[in-house]
């Protein structure tokens, strides 16, 4: 079935509540990790289930993106009918933007048409999982399903958050509501909701049909959670996967982190440096998937004081210098340079950030090209930092792309 699968992958949302590190780039694009892109967990899922026929659709500010993609995802042969595809919007159907979800893969109906697919896989771009599609795809087949949704046990708080679902003995979904204020819990768990993840799989013929319909009702808000599933449930047979269920080949981790917020990004990050991190990025053949600059080796050195530079229990990336510095709990990204005597604590620092003498930092995210100066301070004085800088609802401080300090 995987030859006859289209992957359309959504990646043109604005990513409002992440400003202001989507001030510059699409949220797909934002660093994660240490060497990756967000989007790189969903094209790393494609390629390691099988599957070689990836529509990438964009829209915000994608340059970055665009570039990302060229770099490090042209890997395909495009003769063997294998490709990943960046599509900016066409404007096809009038002069508009997306719409919303549904009204993206509409504006782009004749490439579902011309790929000649059975089935198309819709995914988003800016979630933090790893996931066999493959297992998804079997069980769409097995079932005889018009659509698949993969699906989520959650609590009732983070459902509220979520497309939450309804299913019978046979995991068939009877009912569907888009962030509920109160989400129907799972019969015997009245503490957990069936949460959808956000990943369909659809007979191409009835999406074609759907969208066309969702297309021509004004009413619409031209979304799959709030507008065309809940229309399909009850005249299709529309089945629930469990994710983490069958696992195919990768190790059931079974972790998955919409990064939307400036806290749930900062989160996921810091998940990586825990003793056991719940994400497995270690599997030796699953591995995720990034362009990767040419940099010398990662080092410390003593500063001018003779004081050797430390980390401790962080992720450093190649070209790092930490130089009489230390740095602790915190991901360092390519080309960071920390001098004699700077604290770094709970931190994430992109690409070319400059860390200068005596600096301490914590709780902190600092954008590519920013120079600290000496002695300065970030994530100590809330009252400072937020004269100059966003800091988020739990105090997590965002020093934006490029911000020069007077």
């Amino acid at each position: 079935m995987l030859d006859q699968t289209l992957a359309v992958v959504l990646a043109g949302g604005t990513g409002t509540r992440l400003k202001p590190l989507t001030a510059e780039r699409a949220k797909p694009a934002v660093p994660f990790g240490g060497k990756y892109r967000i989007i790189d967990f969903v094209l790393a899922n494609c390629l390691h289930s099988g599957l070689r026929r990836v529509l990438v659709l964009t829209q915000y500010k994608s340059h970055s993106l665009q570039k990302h993609l060229r770099d490090g995802w042209s890997i395909f042969n495009p003769e063997l009918g294998e490709y990943i595809t960046p599509v900016p919007p066409q404007m096809r159907t009038g002069e508009r933007w997306y719409q919303g979800t549904a009204d993206a893969i509409y504006q782009n109906l004749y490439l579902v048409e011309r790929s000649g697919a059975e089935a198309v896989l819709i995914l988003s771009a800016d979630h933090i999982y790893r996931m066999d599609y493959e297992a998804m795809l079997k069980a769409h087949k097995a079932s005889g399903a018009a659509v698949t949704v993969a699906a989520m046990e959650v609590s009732l708080d983070e459902a509220r958050a979520f497309g939450v679902m309804a299913v019978d003995a046979d995991e068939r979904i009877t009912g569907f509501e888009e962030k509920p204020a109160a989400p129907r819990p799972i019969p015997g768990q009245p503490g957990r909701a069936l949460a959808s993840m956000g990943i369909y799989v659809f007979s191409t013929g009835l999406l074609l049909d759907e969208l066309q319909t969702d297309h021509d009702d004004a009413a619409s808000s031209h979304d799959f959670g709030k507008d065309i599933l809940p229309r399909l449930i009850g005249t299709q047979k529309v089945m629930a996967y469990r994710f983490g269920g069958d696992t195919g080949r990768v190790t059931p981790d079974r972790y998955w982190r919409d990064v939307g917020t400036v806290d749930t990004y900062y989160q996921a990050n810091m998940d990586l440096l825990k003793p056991v991190p719940p994400l497995d990025l270690y599997q030796e053949d699953w591995p995720i998937r990034s362009y990767q600059m040419q940099t010398p080796p990662a080092r410390t050195v003593p500063g001018t004081s003779g004081t050797e530079g430390i980390f401790i229990n962080s992720i450093v990336a190649g070209g790092v210098v930490i130089a009489g510095g230390s740095v602790q709990h915190s991901i360092l990204f390519p080309q960071v340079f920390i001098d004699d005597g700077a604290f770094v604590e709970d931190a994430i620092l992109f690409q070319g950030v400059q860390v200068g003498a005596g600096a301490r930092l914590r709780r902190c995210i600092v954008d590519k090209d920013v120079v600290v100066p000496p002695r300065e301070q970030i994530g100590y004085d809330n009252r400072r930092d937020r004269e100059r800088f966003t800091v988020s609802e739990q105090g997590i401080v965002v020093v934006p792309k490029g911000y020069r300090f007077s």
